[in-house]
């Protein structure tokens, strides 16, 4: 592929566009918000969303989506995912069959509680539904751009899209695998932000590492148990796009739904700390849509649903743990071997 196309002049699209960029692929980065098309004109820096990053010459700018579509062998989606819908529905009159699309957003629709793909083939022509493909795993999008050696995992139905993509973006400090569990990957990249927000309240009372840790493994249980309940591959979750990414955004400095959690343990409300962010953090909106799936399969998911209490019933942070803490006694894999959904 000679020429790509990423939508989205957030932190993620912006490091992917460096990232690409590098790799002398010809890249159009298409950005929404007019002063930072300006900026990443004039001085070829994104200082809102990826400051002090220079983004190679391979990478141009645009701020009209049909322009930056035209002759792209591959379109990357790069925003939030309460604006999928509406981003996909405005880019498919300009996309054609032999276009590859990847999906960078990792969250869960409002409402529908589809998942990214699911929207995509709902809305793209059938033609392209061979041609989706969505990457995941630990990459926090500052440590992409300044070429920290990251893996990720490229997942898409039909494998042969998914080595495509793996071949297209792999490089000697981006190493990409492949699979074909799509269910398992989206769903692992989703639910690990609503964790990492519970793993933000444990920091902010001073709790130590055996409580992350805690989090962490149980928090992989409960996604876990979600996931097979939709389809997906309980191997999945021991890769990059489970485990990996969970350890990443509970434990990482850069994670933006750590971080929430954080405040929501000093007292702030959420609207207070939605309020003072520029970028968007994806657990706040996939703790809802977590919950909602959660009673749909009737799968129990304990840590999930004490966020949920958190962040909209305005539980006592503290009393969620007192309450995760005194639960009845279980068996640690119980639910794993499929004799019910407890633990």
């Amino acid at each position: 592929m000679k020429k790509i196309c990423i939508i989205g002049g957030g932190s993620w699209g912006s490091a992917m566009a460096v990232h690409l960029g590098r790799q002398k692929i010809q890249v159009n980065l298409w950005i929404r918000e007019p002063e930072i098309y300006e900026e990443a004109v004039q001085t070829r820096i994104n200082e809102t969303f990826l400051p002090q990053i220079t983004f190679p010459s391979s990478v141009s700018f645009f701020d009209q989506v049909e322009e930056a579509l035209r002759n792209t062998q591959a379109v990357f989606i790069a925003v939030p995912s309460r604006f999928c819908r509406k981003m996909y529905a405005k880019i498919a009159p300009f996309l054609d069959s032999e276009q590859y699309i990847v999906s960078l957003t990792k969250g869960i629709e409002e409402g529908s509680l589809k998942r990214m793909s699911e929207v995509m083939e709902e809305v793209f022509s059938p033609s392209s539904h061979s041609r989706i493909a969505v990457l995941s795993g630990p990459s926090f999008a500052r440590e992409v751009a300044e070429s920290h050696p990251t893996a990720v995992v490229i997942s898409s139905k039909k494998l042969e899209t998914a080595k495509k993509i793996q071949s297209l973006v792999s490089s000697l400090y981006f190493r990409a695998y492949s699979s074909d569990d799509i269910v398992g990957v989206e769903l692992a990249g989703a639910c690990k932000n609503v964790i990492a927000i519970a793993t933000g309240i444990s920091d902010s009372f001073g709790f130590g590492s055996n409580s992350m840790a805690g989090l962490v493994t149980r928090g992989l249980a409960e996604m876990i148990r979600l996931g097979v309940s939709l389809g997906a591959r309980q191997e999945t979750y021991a890769g990059l796009a489970g485990i990996g990414d969970l350890v990443l955004t509970c434990t990482g400095k850069l994670s933006r739904n750590r971080f929430v959690g954080g405040e929501l343990g000093k007292g702030k409300t959420v609207k207070e700390i939605i309020s003072g962010m520029r970028m968007i953090a994806e657990g706040i909106t996939t703790t809802l849509s977590v919950h909602q799936l959660a009673q749909r399969k009737k799968v129990e998911m304990p840590i999930s649903e004490q966020v949920f209490h958190v962040l909209y019933q305005g539980k006592d942070p503290r009393q969620a743990f007192r309450d995760l803490m005194s639960r009845e006694l279980k068996d640690e894999y119980h639910s794993l071997k499929g004799d019910n959904n407890e633990v």
